[in-house]
């Protein structure tokens, strides 16, 4: 999270300078306080995070008063209560001062809740107060406040919401600063609110689709082989030891159980090793790249992640489109946010430049850079003939949309049949071989 730190320097001719930066943590606040002070020839004296502190009030009346400031040392919080008449007050600073990211939910609500203010024509340093102060998140309640202040000093909207990329997420981040100099602010929080909700869908959809049956399967595969390795010999070790035949199917467990027993951690490394660098791999750019140029390839699940990445493009297309044919920053923005990195790839570096460089029109533009599907394009074509490219982009957002939930919804229906079988047939083999021990007898006396 960003947090402000306040430096003190003196300049060469011994006049005290103060300044604000603002950092995710104090060392990276201390390397821009040192490119200031090498750029301006300063001596840098002090370096302080802004935080928070309680302060407890006695009131004349006798009641006691408890609150919380934020700010850059103790003695600031004491001269802003004497200001306002509460003197001799215990400061403390709070020990553990951890401000978390905002859940999700609260981002939205924000969003909805200033959609309608705004379609209710309230000014929007009202909403900003307003919903400000029923905030009851510390981490969203402050950022707020923070904007309001920087937008009234004049601040550019858009340089002031990316600063808070890390509260709000960069692409509502992006859309509210871009929603400050619209001609329409309410159609863009709309629009935001829209797509933070078919977001939040699609990935508890998703995960209801592959990363609940994944876990199921994990979690079941590490249970048989607990039952295999430690449970089932424990038992059928007694007939060895008493020197008591066992059956085929039990003495190939038991051999398998003493195999995996003796190498398990073989098989642990095995499998985490190439999970590791696939994930250290992803975190690349050409990565991200690889990863999602083949994961809309996958069978069943592969096509519909393709097209949500399309609906999302088209979503924020349509909600930013200012009507020119060379919209280079909508095109950037919109690839941007569609969860895709070879989608936003190939837009950036062939479909952007060739509209920028040889002048070639949008649909024909989008087809070389090979990201869109034909169907996409035949839609968006038919738009640019007639004119109407905007409503081109929300009828591809809209029907997208209607198909992902549809079949994504027939998926989630399978793979819990799937997983319902798995186990089935699971519980099934460990039943037979756990009933064939009950079918051993010892042999009777003199056999």
């Amino acid at each position: 999270m960003l947090n402000e730190f306040r430096y003190n320097a003196t300049a060469r001719n011994g006049k005290i300078v103060q300044g604000v930066v603002l950092a995710h943590s104090k060392n990276k606040a201390k390397q821009l306080v040192n490119d200031v002070a090498t750029k301006y020839q300063l001596k840098i004296n002090s370096v302080l995070p802004k935080r928070s502190f309680l302060y407890y009030v006695k009131l004349p009346s006798g009641k006691k008063v408890k609150g919380k400031q934020a700010a850059f040392t103790k003695q600031e919080v004491a001269q802003a209560l004497e200001t306002i008449g509460y003197k001799n007050a215990k400061i403390e600073p709070v020990v553990l001062d951890i401000r978390l990211k905002p859940p999700f939910s609260s981002i939205l609500m924000f969003v909805n809740l200033a959609s309608f203010l705004l379609k209710e024509k309230m000014s929007y340093d009202k909403i900003l107060r307003m919903l400000a102060e029923d905030e009851p998140n510390t981490t969203l309640k402050e950022t707020l406040k923070k904007i309001e202040s920087e937008l009234k000093k004049g601040k550019e909207g858009t340089e002031v919401f990316n600063r808070y990329a890390d509260v709000f997420g960069r692409f509502p981040a992006y859309m509210l600063g871009l929603a400050t100099r619209s001609g329409n602010m309410a159609e863009v929080y709309e629009a935001t609110a829209k797509f933070m909700e078919r977001d939040m869908e699609f990935r508890k959809k998703f995960r209801q689709a592959l990363i609940v049956p994944m876990a199921t399967i994990v979690l079941m595969i590490a249970a048989v082989l607990y039952y295999i390795i430690d449970i089932f010999p424990a038992t059928a070790r007694l007939f060895l030891k008493y020197d008591i035949p066992v059956p085929m199917m039990t003495a190939a467990t038991l051999k398998l159980s003493d195999f995996f027993a003796a190498n398990w951690y073989y098989f642990l490394i095995i499998a985490m090793i190439p999970i590791i660098l696939l994930f250290m791999w992803w975190r690349t750019p050409k990565g991200r790249v690889w990863r999602d140029r083949n994961i809309i390839k996958l069978p069943i699940i592969g096509h519909l992640l393709h097209k949500s990445s399309i609906e999302i493009f088209f979503r924020v297309f349509s909600a930013i489109y200012s009507g020119a044919e060379n919209n280079i920053e909508t095109i950037q923005a919109s690839s941007e946010a569609c969860r895709n990195a070879f989608i936003e790839k190939g837009i950036k570096s062939i479909t952007i430049p060739l509209m920028l460089k040889d002048g070639m029109p949008l649909v024909p533009a989008l087809q070389e850079a090979g990201v869109f599907n034909l169907t996409t394009l035949n839609r968006l074509r038919t738009g640019t003939e007639s004119g109407n490219v905007l409503q081109a982009a929300k009828q591809i957002a809209s029907f997208y949309e209607q198909e992902t939930t549809y079949k994504l919804g027939n998926i989630i229906e399978s793979i819990q049949v799937f997983i319902g079988l798995f186990i089935g047939i699971v519980i099934t083999l460990l039943t037979i071989v756990s009933s064939e021990i009950a079918m051993v007898s010892p042999p009777g006396p003199g056999m």
